[in-house]
C-alpha cells in the first residue's frame, strides 16, 4: 500500500509566481455584482447547521486538497517553500527535517509540477469557455501582475500547489503550517491511505500554539476545526445517527467544552485521547460497504459545500468570470478529493453546473460563456438523472434545478423587462437552461409525470408557452399603465422612459391621440420587437412562438377594446381613432401569426382561432348607423316642425319657393359634409344607409308639402241626375238658377276658403318648391361623388359598382306631388274658385245671354297669377292643366249642367264660338300654349260639339245602334240606361244620351219619356 503522503514539496519552475493572494473576501469584481445579482439565489446544496462561514469551508477544503494531492512515487515526503520568506515557512524540510530540493525531477508530484498555459485547456474548449482576453489580467498560472513589495526579480516559478493556494486565497503562512502538519502526520502514520485518516483530528493533534502567530489565531483555528468535526460527524453524518448514540453525545460534550475553552491537544493528553476515541468510532461507522474510508466529510450537505469551494477555485482570482488556463490539471487534482468527500461523477456534474451558473449570475449575467458551460453541464446532469434512483441525489438534484429554474423563470416570465438589445445574447442560454431544468424536474423527478405517457407532455413547448404568455401580459400591463398618464405610472427603466417620451410628445400635439390608440401603437411595436428580437430565440423550443405571442397580445388588447366598445354610445373622433387603431393592430398581428404559422400542419388555424376578431369595423359601422339615425331623426323632426309653420308665401324669396326647402337642403348638405368628415374607413360602404335615410326625409317633405291640398277629383262636382227638358218658351230660364245639386267637397279641403296656405299663389309656391327640390337632387348627387373621390377608402370600383347611389324615392315623390298639385291648382281654379261663373252662370237659362266671357275674364286673371308666381320650368305644365280643367268644365256644363240648361240646334254656333274663345285664351296669339298642345287636349270637345248641331233623329238612331252593339240582342225589347263613365265620346251611348237630355226638342223629350221615363226636373 502506498504511503499516506508522498512528496508534497513545491519545486521551482521556469514560470514566475504571482503576488500574495488577496484577503479572504469576495473577489474584487464580484464583490458588488454578486451581492445584488445573486442576492436572491440561495445555495441549493444545503444549509449547514454548524456555524461555519464560507472562509471556514474554504480553509477546510484547501486542507483536504493539499492532503490528497500526492503521487504514487515511493520517494520520501518533502516540503518546499514557495517563497524566500523565512517568516512564513521553515524552509525546505524533508521527512527528517533536513533541507531538500526536488525541482522538476521525474518523481515530482502533480502538486509540485510547474504549470504552463501554452495550450488552452481542452476541458475549457469542450465547455465553450473563453480564455482571458488580451486586455485582461493574467491568470495566476500565467504570471504577470506585480505583487506589492515584490519585484519582478524576486518572483518564483508557479506550481500547481502555489496556484491552488492563490486561487483559494490562502496565505503562505497558513499553507506552510498545513504542510508541516501533513509531514508530521505522515511520519506517524506511514502506510495509511488519506481517506482512512480523519484529517481535522490529526491536524488538531499535530499543530500546537507554537505553529501560530498568537493565541487568538490558534484558538480560532482550533474552534473552526472542532466545528468541522461537529458538522461532519454529528450534524451531517454520512450514516444517520441514532439519537441515543453515547459516542455522539460524548463527542458533542467535548466539542462544546472545547469551544468554550481550548483543549490541550498533546498526544498523551487525556482529553485528546477521549476526543480521538469518539471521533474514530463515529468516523468508522459504515453504510455497509467494506472500505477503509473514514466518514467525516462525506455527509450531505457538508461535502457538497466543501466541494463547491474547491470548484470555485477554478475561476481566475484576478478575472473572476474566467476559468483558469490550468483548469484541466487543477480539476484532475480536485477530483482526488472525491473519496474523502463522497463525491461521484453525478454529484460533480451537478455541483459544477451550479457553480458555473452561480458565477454567471454573480457576474451580472454578462459572461454568456459561463451560461453556455452551465447549460452544457446540465445536459450531463440530465443523462445522470435518467440513470440513477438515489433518493439523496434526487433531493439535491431537485433543489438545485428548482433554484436554477426559479431564477430563470423570474426573468423569463417577464423577459421583456429582462432582455434588450444589450443583453439579448444571454437569453438563449437562460431559456435553454430553464427548459432543461424543467424537463429534468418533470420527466425524471416528477412522479406525476411518470404516471403519464411522455408523449402527452411537451415540457419545453409548455414552458415557452408559459413564458411568452406571461411576459407579454406583463409587458402589455406596463404599456397600459404608461398610457394612463404619469400619475399612475410606475418606474420601468429606460424602456418605459422611452415610451413615456413618445407619449408626452403625443400629448403636446394639437390633437392628442386617445389612450387606447396610443396603446394599440405600443402593442404593435411590441409585436414587431417580439418577432424580430425574441421569437427567433424562442422558436427553437416553440415553432410558432411569434404566433403565440401576437395571439396573447391580441387577447390582451381585445379585453380593452371590448370594454371600450361597450361603453361608447356615439360616434366621436376619439372613438373612431381608437377603433381604427384597433383594426390596424389586429391586421398587423394576424399577419405576423399567419407568416409564423405558414409551415404548420393546420396552416395557422389554431392560432387564428385564439384571435377572435375585434370587429372594429363593425363597431364603427354600428356607430355610424347610430350617427346617421340621430341625424335623420333630427332632420325629420325639423321637417315636421317647419312644414307646420310654413306659410308658402310667394314673396318669401325671389325664386318663388318655400324657405323650408332652402333650409332642408342646407341641412342635408351639412349632413353630407359632416359624414364625409367622419374619420372612418368605410364612407362608400355606409353611404347607401345615409342616402336612403336622406331620400326618405326628402320624400317625407314632398309628401307633407302636398298634404291637404286636394287633387283633381277633389274639385270636380258630382253630376246631377238625368232629366229631360221641357219644350216651349224659354222665358222661365232667363233667371239664373242655382244648381239643384251643388258640388260636394272633399272634407280635406272643407276649410280651404279660410286657409291662405291653400290659395292658388300658395299652391304655386308648393309646386315651385317641389320642382326646386327635385332639381337640387342632381347637385347633391354630384357633390356626393366629389366627396367619394376625396374619400381615403373609395376606389374606382366603388363608382362602377354603383356605390355612389342616387336618390330613388324623392324624384318620384316630387313628380307625383307636382302632378297632383298642378291638377289641384287647375281644377280648384275652374271648379272651386270660378264655380260662380262657370257652374252657376255659363248657359244657365238662355245660352245667348249667359255666354263664356265672364268665365274667361276670371280665368285670365288666375292665369296671370300663375304666370307671375310659377317657375318657368313648371309654368307650362300648370297652365296646361288649367286648360284641361277648363275644357273638362266646359263639357261638364254642356253634358251634366242640370235642368237649368237646355240647348237647341241653333245654340251650337254659340257653343262652338265660346269654345274657340276659350282656346284662344290659352293660345294668346301665339304667346301662350303651343297650338299642338291645345289641339291635343281639345280633341274630345271637338268630337262632341258637332253633336249639338246634329238633328235629334240622327242622334237617337246612333244612340240605339251603339246601345244594341254594347248590350246585344237582349236590348231590343228595352234599351238599358247606359252608365255614366265621365269619359265623353261621340261614340259613347251615355254621351249621346246626355246630348238628348239637354236638347230643347219635342222628339228628344218624347224619346226620353218613352224609353227611360226621365222626369223634366229633379
Amino acid at each position: 500500500m502506498a504511503s499516506l503522503f508522498r512528496d508534497l514539496s513545491l519545486g521551482h519552475s521556469k514560470r514566475e509566481s504571482t503576488p500574495p493572494p488577496p484577503p479572504l473576501t469576495m473577489p474584487s469584481k464580484l464583490a458588488n455584482s454578486s451581492s445584488s445579482a445573486a442576492a436572491d439565489l440561495d445555495s441549493p446544496l444545503g444549509e449547514l447547521s454548524s456555524n461555519l462561514s464560507d472562509s471556514d469551508l474554504r480553509a477546510t477544503a484547501y486542507e483536504i486538497f493539499v492532503a490528497v494531492c500526492r503521487t504514487s512515487s515511493g520517494k520520501p515526503l518533502s516540503y518546499t517553500s514557495s517563497s524566500n520568506s523565512t517568516t512564513d515557512s521553515p524552509g525546505q524540510l524533508n521527512s527528517n527535517g533536513s533541507n531538500n530540493n526536488h525541482n522538476n525531477s521525474p518523481s515530482t508530484p502533480a502538486i509540485q509540477r510547474s504549470l504552463t498555459s501554452a495550450a488552452a485547456s481542452k476541458m475549457k474548449k469542450a465547455l465553450g469557455l473563453k480564455s482571458p482576453g488580451s486586455g485582461s489580467k493574467k491568470s495566476p498560472g500565467s504570471g504577470g501582475g506585480s505583487g506589492s513589495g515584490q519585484g519582478k526579480s524576486s518572483r518564483k516559478a508557479l506550481t500547481l500547489g502555489e496556484l491552488m493556494r492563490t486561487q483559494m486565497r490562502v496565505s503562505e503562512t497558513v499553507d506552510s503550517r498545513i504542510r508541516r502538519a501533513l509531514l508530521r502526520i505522515s511520519a506517524g502514520q506511514v502506510g495509511r491511505r488519506i481517506e482512512s485518516v480523519v484529517l481535522p483530528l490529526e491536524l488538531l493533534q499535530q499543530l500546537k500554539l507554537s505553529d501560530f502567530t498568537d493565541q487568538q489565531e490558534y484558538e480560532a483555528w482550533q474552534k473552526r476545526t472542532l466545528r468541522v468535526l461537529e458538522a461532519g460527524l454529528l450534524l451531517h453524518p454520512h450514516v444517520p445517527l441514532d439519537k441515543s448514540n453515547a459516542t455522539a453525545q460524548r463527542l458533542r460534550q467535548i466539542i462544546r467544552g472545547a469551544l468554550d475553552k481550548s483543549i490541550e491537544t498533546g498526544r498523551n493528553n487525556e482529553s485528546m485521547q477521549v476526543l480521538r476515541s469518539a471521533v474514530s468510532s463515529l468516523a468508522s461507522r459504515s453504510d455497509g460497504s467494506l472500505s477503509e474510508i473514514c466518514h467525516w466529510a462525506d455527509g450531505i450537505p457538508l461535502n457538497l459545500r466543501l466541494y463547491e469551494m474547491l470548484l470555485e477555485a477554478c475561476f481566475d482570482v484576478n478575472e473572476e468570470t474566467t476559468i483558469i488556463e490550468e483548469f484541466d490539471e487543477l480539476m484532475e487534482n480536485i477530483k482526488k478529493t472525491w473519496t474523502i468527500l463522497g463525491i461521484n461523477q453525478m454529484l460533480h456534474n451537478l455541483c459544477f453546473t451550479w457553480v458555473l451558473f452561480h458565477r454567471f449570475v454573480a457576474s451580472g449575467q454578462i459572461e454568456t460563456d459561463l451560461l453556455d458551460a452551465a447549460d452544457g453541464q446540465l445536459a450531463e446532469v440530465a443523462k445522470d438523472a435518467k440513470t440513477t434512483k438515489d433518493p439523496q441525489y434526487a433531493k439535491i438534484l431537485s433543489s438545485t434545478l428548482s433554484a436554477i429554474l426559479g431564477w430563470a423563470e423570474k426573468r423569463l416570465l417577464a423577459y421583456h423587462d429582462t432582455f434588450d438589445s444589450g443583453n439579448i445574447e444571454s437569453m438563449y442560454g437562460i431559456v435553454s437552461l430553464g427548459v432543461s431544468a424543467a424537463k429534468i424536474l418533470v420527466e425524471d423527478i416528477s412522479n406525476e409525470y411518470r404516471r403519464k405517457r411522455k408523449g402527452e407532455v411537451d415540457v419545453a413547448r409548455s414552458r415557452i408557452d408559459t413564458y411568452i404568455r406571461s411576459s407579454l401580459r406583463t409587458a402589455f400591463a406596463q404599456a397600459s399603465l404608461c398610457c394612463q398618464g404619469p400619475e399612475s405610472r410606475i418606474h420601468e427603466g429606460q424602456r418605459m422612459e422611452k415610451a413615456d417620451s413618445s407619449r408626452r410628445a403625443s400629448k403636446n400635439q394639437r390633437n392628442p391621440l386617445p389612450v387606447l390608440a396610443i396603446l394599440a401603437k405600443d402593442v404593435g411595436e411590441l409585436a414587431v420587437k417580439e418577432k424580430q428580437m425574441f421569437s427567433p430565440i424562442l422558436k427553437r423550443w416553440h415553432p410558432f412562438s411569434a404566433g403565440l405571442a401576437v395571439a396573447t397580445l391580441h387577447a390582451c388588447y381585445g379585453n380593452e377594446i371590448k370594454q371600450f366598445v361597450s361603453s361608447i354610445t356615439e360616434l366621436t373622433p376619439d372613438a373612431v381613432q381608437v377603433l381604427r387603431a384597433a383594426d390596424k393592430l389586429e391586421k398587423d398581428l394576424v399577419q405576423i401569426a399567419v407568416e409564423d404559422s405558414v409551415d404548420s400542419d393546420d396552416g395557422g388555424k389554431a392560432i387564428i382561432r385564439e384571435m377572435p376578431p375585434y370587429e372594429a369595423e363593425a363597431a364603427i359601422a354600428n356607430l355610424v348607423k347610430v350617427w346617421i339615425k340621430a341625424r335623420l331623426d333630427r332632420l325629420k323632426e325639423w321637417v315636421d316642425r317647419n312644414l307646420q309653420q310654413e306659410v308658402w308665401n310667394p314673396q318669401a324669396n325671389q325664386e318663388g319657393f318655400a324657405p323650408s326647402a332652402v333650409e332642408v337642403l342646407r341641412i342635408i348638405d351639412e349632413t353630407l359634409d359632416a359624414y364625409f368628415q367622419l374619420p372612418i374607413p368605410m364612407h362608400p360602404t355606409m353611404l347607401p344607409d345615409l342616402m336612403a335615410g336622406l331620400d326618405r326625409c326628402l320624400q317625407y317633405y314632398a309628401t307633407k308639402a302636398k298634404s291637404g291640398c286636394g287633387s283633381r277629383n277633389t274639385f270636380i262636382p258630382t253630376m246631377p241626375a238625368l232629366t229631360r227638358c221641357s219644350t216651349g218658351s224659354k222665358l222661365g230660364w232667363k233667371k239664373k238658377e242655382k244648381s239643384p245639386n251643388p258640388q260636394k267637397r272633399n272634407s280635406q279641403v272643407a276649410t280651404m276658403n279660410g286657409d291662405n296656405s291653400f290659395g292658388v299663389p300658395q299652391l304655386c309656391v308648393r309646386i315651385n318648391t317641389l320642382h326646386q327640390l327635385r332639381s337640387e337632387l342632381d347637385v347633391l348627387e354630384k357633390r356626393i361623388i366629389t366627396h367619394l373621390r376625396n374619400s381615403e377608402s373609395a376606389s374606382a370600383e366603388d363608382f362602377s359598382n354603383g356605390l355612389a347611389k342616387k336618390f330613388e324615392l324623392t324624384p318620384a315623390a316630387c313628380i307625383e306631388a307636382v302632378q297632383q298639385l298642378s291638377e289641384a291648382v287647375a281644377y280648384k281654379i275652374v271648379f272651386h274658385d270660378l264655380s260662380h261663373v262657370l257652374w252657376d252662370g255659363l248657359y244657365v237659362g238662355e245660352p245667348s245671354s249667359s255666354r263664356i266671357e265672364p268665365f274667361l275674364q276670371e280665368l285670365e286673371r288666375n292665369l296671370m297669377i300663375i304666370s307671375d308666381t310659377m317657375h318657368e320650368r313648371v309654368r307650362t305644365r300648370v297652365i296646361t292643366d288649367v286648360m284641361r280643367a277648363s275644357f273638362d268644365g266646359f263639357l261638364l256644363v254642356l253634358l251634366a249642367g242640370g235642368p237649368s240648361r237646355v240647348f237647341t240646334r241653333q245654340d251650337s254656333q254659340i257653343i262652338e264660338d265660346d269654345f274657340k274663345a276659350l282656346k284662344d285664351l290659352f293660345w294668346a296669339n301665339g304667346d301662350g300654349l303651343p297650338a299642338e298642345l291645345i289641339d291635343k287636349f281639345s280633341t274630345t270637345a271637338r268630337g262632341i260639339l258637332p253633336l249639338f248641331r246634329t238633328d235629334t233623329e240622327s242622334i237617337i238612331e246612333r244612340f240605339r245602334r251603339l246601345t244594341l252593339e254594347a248590350y246585344g240582342s237582349s236590348a231590343r225589347s228595352r234599351l238599358p240606361l247606359p252608365p255614366t263613365s265621365g269619359q265623353w265620346n261621340p261614340t259613347e251611348p251615355n254621351t249621346l244620351l246626355r246630348v238628348l237630355c239637354y236638347r230643347n226638342d219635342e222628339a228628344a223629350s218624347k224619346f226620353l219619356k218613352k224609353t227611360y221615363n226621365l222626369p223634366k226636373k229633379l
